[in-house]
């Protein structure tokens, strides 16, 4: 169904049962808010979308099971992956609704964009699914967090360790808006300086696309040993689908998902996408605790829903978010986005979508990235084991060193 003017506006407040309406004006600005800005009906509704409103929700419930005294309300609004929208939906939020925290947002453009107001009005911008790498480079800004994952990351591990395994020539099929140019060019420095090259790139029309044979076409006549996709979402699933009739893998292509996920496998199947490499910074059934986080927000999912790592981020950053709430005191926070961040940056993070560890200081949240691989059907022994682990790149190798992203908060 299409979104309503009034998701559009912003105003599909989904406040939870424990946040009660104050009485006063006092007790509204003790009300922490939180606004989840998010795709719920386009192309990237799964892999952001209602799963990222649960995971919050998770975050909210699993806190305030601990802190009954400080109340939360979680607001949600569709971007509809258009900047006017997503951009004019944060200033109301703020302006309005007093929003305290904007997280997911999930497009580069609309992230980019509302960074600017996130610092004017003081208030804090958790990036958890924009893949630009620009967020914690030269747009960083004291009051921003980027959680989960950016296009240096996952281009990194996929770039790197594809070509160093011999798939030395590579073809790009690329969504043609700043998400997809930053893939592109983050994982062509990588082939590179493992030793690849760059044959060519496709790029399509982005949200318009749903024919990719023109663009496999290109790719195919190329004869690169890898197709890098630079896209998610559906776009990622149907351009997938599109190459096996193709015959892409059978000539002996292999097909490199830059900034893909459990999501799309699940969508498309292991029969679509056995033998696909995926870079993931969550993997639901790594550890215990991965394990023990999904199993609790699988109850608010539909069945078979797994979390991805962008789902995984905003409940772990939302996490972190409201410990330092508690650490400052809401009124506190209220008053000051910049010096929850900036606490948040202090405080050494533990969760149990990513475990422990920390934000630097240009604002990038680090962890170890996994290069997966997608499993044959006749491998699969449950619901949710779609992937082999090929290789793990440590949390201080995974992301851009502090020194390079051109952040002006690095001193140095």
């Amino acid at each position: 169904m299409p979104p309503t003017r009034r998701a559009l506006l912003g105003a599909s407040a989904l406040a939870l049962p424990f946040a009660i309406p104050a009485r006063t004006r006092a007790q509204a600005d003790e009300t922490i808010r939180i606004g989840v800005l998010t795709d719920l009906a386009g192309p990237y509704r799964d892999v952001t979308g209602p799963t990222s409103v649960a995971c919050v929700r998770q975050a909210v419930e699993e806190f305030a099971a601990g802190n009954p005294g400080i109340k939360v309300e979680i607001i949600t609004a569709d971007h509809q992956n258009k900047p006017d929208v997503g951009i004019n939906t944060v200033r109301q939020w703020f302006d309005q609704r007093g929003v305290d925290l904007v997280t997911d947002v999930g497009n580069s453009a609309i992230a980019l964009g509302i960074n600017p107001i996130c610092v004017e009005r003081d208030r804090i911008h958790l990036n958890a699914s924009a893949g630009t790498s620009e967020l914690t480079g030269k747009a960083c800004t004291p009051n921003t967090i980027h959680w989960a994952y950016d296009t240096y990351c996952l281009s990194n591990t996929t770039g790197t360790a594809l070509t160093r395994a011999g798939g030395r020539s590579w073809y790009f099929i690329t969504a043609d808006y700043a998400f997809g140019h930053a893939i592109e060019r983050d994982t062509t420095r990588f082939v590179e300086a493992a030793g690849g090259k760059m044959l060519g790139a496709s790029r399509y029309p982005f949200p318009q696309t749903t024919d990719f044979s023109a663009f496999l076409l290109q790719a195919q006549a190329s004869r690169a040993q890898v197709l890098g996709l630079a896209m998610a979402g559906d776009d990622l699933v149907n351009c997938v689908k599109q190459a096996q009739e193709f015959g892409l893998a059978k000539s002996g292509m292999k097909y490199a998902a830059i900034i893909g996920s459990i999501t799309g496998v699940l969508a498309a199947g292991t029969e679509t996408m056995q033998g696909m490499y995926i870079a993931e910074t969550f993997w639901w059934d790594l550890d215990e605790r991965t394990r023990g986080f999904t199993q609790r927000v699988q109850k608010k999912l539909p069945p078979g829903v797994f979390p991805n790592y962008v789902h995984a981020a905003n409940y772990a950053g939302v996490s972190h978010y409201l410990k330092a709430v508690k650490a400052l005191g809401p009124a506190q926070a209220k008053r000051s986005g910049r010096e929850v961040v900036a606490l948040m940056k202090r405080m050494p993070t533990d969760d149990d979508a990513f475990g422990k560890g920390l934000i630097r200081e240009d604002g990038r949240k680090i962890h170890p990235s996994y290069l997966l691989q997608v499993k044959r059907p006749g491998e699969v022994r449950y619901p949710g084991d779609v992937y082999t682990l090929t290789e793990t790149l440590p949390a201080e190798q995974a992301f851009r060193p502090l020194g390079e992203g051109g952040c002006p908060l690095v001193k140095g």
